[in-house]
């Protein structure tokens, strides 16, 4: 196995190094929870310099590369890997100690000067001995020239694997030092966490976001124009990756770039500089270049109300790297395609009919093409990105050439460049523990679809009721293809144990948000409530005739847990269901936020909110990640 500096199977030791094992089920909280490492950093302190040093995929599959890092030392990456790793030869068993060169025995030299050596016991080395070794020379002693070239060769080659393991720690240092770090979240609003299940298992939430910033020769030279470059990166593709607590199932929504929603006040981290609130709808792919990926994760848990625990951005040149790693990701197409337009637009994807391997440029061609995928919105161009994203789970699960050190080290040197991520995943370690965690999900498990929507014009909005219930179920952690619906029915909204105070002592603040995407507010609708609810004996509710928010159920919030008390005797006297009341830091008190559901009338009528709330709403177009006969439909106006 020709290696660098270390010559022939007997010209080294087959010392086995092993260093600790990466620990199973390691702490994957979100970075302001740390970790138990010893260094602080949320992983196992790399006690053995030759620690294992791993990346993973936006597809969660993870290459373990520290043993193949090595290569940078006087041995080549084979060679570290070897040492760390490689089993004897059939027929040959494994020792620590020295070899011997063929056809002599070693017996250890115990004599003293001025000692005669003892003959060796019958049976242990001796003649015609079949024990441990045997006479090396007159007597049994060594001679000591022999004696001097053992003591060297074992101190080179202490020297030589010292070397090799300080390299691997380097290379691993090194790529940790590639990934750029921002912080989890920016905005206002935080998510509540998820309650641990019986078992204290708790789910993961990881948002993967697609730049299209253009500030890298790299980047640059894989699509756009020069005048991109300097311009706030946009969050073109934006994907929440949520694992089950239980670790069975896995669901991956996608929220189109040209989705119009409010986007929270956030405030960059580096420069202090504050973006504060939209007036109205933004695009949600603004979200990226309002102080970074924290202010996307912000965005997202203000719309969804689903606590992320990491974020992983990723740019064009980390998704060339990846599809070129793994030999190429099989896409079809249910006719030929050209996507290029009079004008000049179009990613320039050209496929013939039929299913193709598709990597490099071409790779990323498909990942952004959306004149010729469907209507030639950004919904075409999600579904391909789901379709892309299954095939790729497929192939890095199946494909060998993963174990090829060259290609590992080339995606493990591009893929650390090309991501961006926050503090809780910013070591190669972490990135390896949480691949581990998704690679438990199997393939039939893994369900994908888009936020459902309603067309605004060009653009589009949260679809009213199906997107909120999508939602929900993300939240209550129900999976989207309904095949744990039994035994992970909705727990009933518990009463809470704090005690509310008396009526007329409990201060609610109500807010109209009626409004819809074709209907204007319902006018004084907050006023009408407030009165009703003083009506009630709660004389202290007030309407907030100023603030303007979209709600497509009615929704009583309260910031802290003393407050909940009060929260629920507000939703029994105006018989709004236990489970409409949520716990939010957007608000400073108890808040009623009267939904599109509540237009007008007295009473509320929204339903109870159980049964529905668990199934699925058939808006929302589901692709199994199993699905190999997946083909994209192509706009006949861009075939050739």
């Amino acid at each position: 196995m020709g290696r660098s500096g270390m010559r022939g199977e007997d010209s080294r030791p087959p010392v086995r190094r092993t260093g600790p094992p990466a620990p199973s089920g390691t702490d994957l909280a979100d970075e302001e929870d740390g970790g138990a490492g010893s260094d602080g950093t949320g992983v196992p302190a790399a006690a053995d310099a030759g620690a294992a040093a791993g990346t993973v995929t936006a597809a969660g599959t993870v290459t373990d590369e520290a043993r193949v890092g090595a290569g940078d030392s006087g041995a080549t990456g084979d060679s570290a890997a070897a040492l760390a790793t490689e089993e004897p030869p059939p027929g040959r068993t494994r020792t620590t100690a020295t070899r011997t060169p063929p056809g002599r025995t070693r017996t250890k030299d115990r004599t003293r000067p001025g000692e005669r050596s003892r003959p060796a016991p019958a049976g242990r080395g001796g003649p015609g001995g079949g024990g441990r070794g045997g006479s090396g020379g007159p007597g049994g002693r060594v001679p000591r020239r022999r004696r001097r070239i053992l003591r060297w060769s074992a101190m080179v080659l202490a020297f030589v694997i010292l070397g090799t393991a300080g390299a691997g720690y380097l290379y691993y240092r090194h790529l940790n030092g590639n990934i750029k770090k921002g912080e989890l979240n920016i905005g206002e609003h935080k998510a509540p966490r998820p309650t641990p299940n019986a078992a204290g298992q708790t789910p993961l939430n990881i948002l993967v976001i697609g730049s299209d910033s253009r500030n890298t020769k790299e980047n640059l030279k894989l699509g756009g124009s020069t005048e991109s470059v300097g311009a706030a990166p946009l969050a073109d593709v934006q994907m929440l990756i949520h694992l089950s607590a239980d670790r069975s199932n896995m669901s991956v929504v996608s929220m189109p770039r040209d989705t119009l929603i409010e986007i929270p006040k956030c405030t960059d981290p580096d420069t202090g500089k504050v973006y504060p609130a939209s007036s109205g709808r933004l695009m949600t792919n603004q979200s990226l270049g309002r102080g970074g990926a924290g202010c996307t994760v912000a965005t997202w848990e203000k719309l969804t109300n689903v606590h992320i625990n990491h974020f992983v951005q990723v740019d064009f040149a980390g998704v060339v790297s990846m599809a070129d790693a793994i030999g190429g990701v099989p896409v079809c197409v249910d006719r030929n395609i050209y996507s290029h337009t009079y004008d000049d637009k179009g990613s320039g994807l050209k496929l013939p009919k039929g299913t193709h391997s598709v990597k490099g440029e071409q790779a990323l061609q498909w990942l952004r093409t959306r004149y010729g995928f469907g209507d030639g919105s950004d919904i075409g161009r999600a579904k391909a990105q789901h379709m892309y994203m299954s095939s790729m789970v497929r192939e890095m699960r199946d494909n060998a050439t993963l174990s090829n050190p060259g290609k590992l080290r080339g995606l493990a040197e591009t893929a650390t460049r090309s991501l961006t991520v926050d503090r809780g995943l910013d070591t190669v370690m972490k990135l390896y523990d949480l691949g581990n965690e998704l690679r438990k999900v199997p393939p039939d498990r893994i369900t994908m679809t888009t936020m459902p929507f309603d067309y605004l014009g060009a653009r589009v909005v949260p679809k009213p009721g199906d997107a909120e219930q999508l939602f929900r179920l993300i939240q209550d952690d129900i999976a989207l293809d309904g095949k744990d619906k039994k035994k992970k029915k909705r727990a009933a909204p518990k009463k809470s144990a704090d005690a509310a105070a008396g009526d007329a002592e409990i201060p609610v603040q109500v807010v109209n948000g009626t409004r819809t995407d074709v209907l204007a507010p319902a006018r004084g609708r907050a006023s009408t409530v407030a009165q009703l609810l003083v009506g009630k004996g709660l004389t202290r509710a007030v309407a907030d005739t100023q603030a303007a928010v979209t709600e497509a159920r009615t929704v009583i919030s309260f910031p802290s847990v003393d407050l909940e008390g009060d929260a629920q005797r507000v939703a029994e006297l105006m018989g709004i269901p236990l489970s409409a009341v949520k716990r939010s830091t957007d608000v400073s008190g108890v808040t009623l936020v009267v939904g599109a559901d509540w237009r007008e009338g007295a009473a509320y009528g929204g339903g109870s909110g159980s049964p529905q709330d668990e199934g699925t709403p058939e808006s929302a177009d589901l692709l199994n990640g199993a699905d190999e006969d997946a083909c994209m439909e192509v706009n006949p106006a861009f075939t050739y």
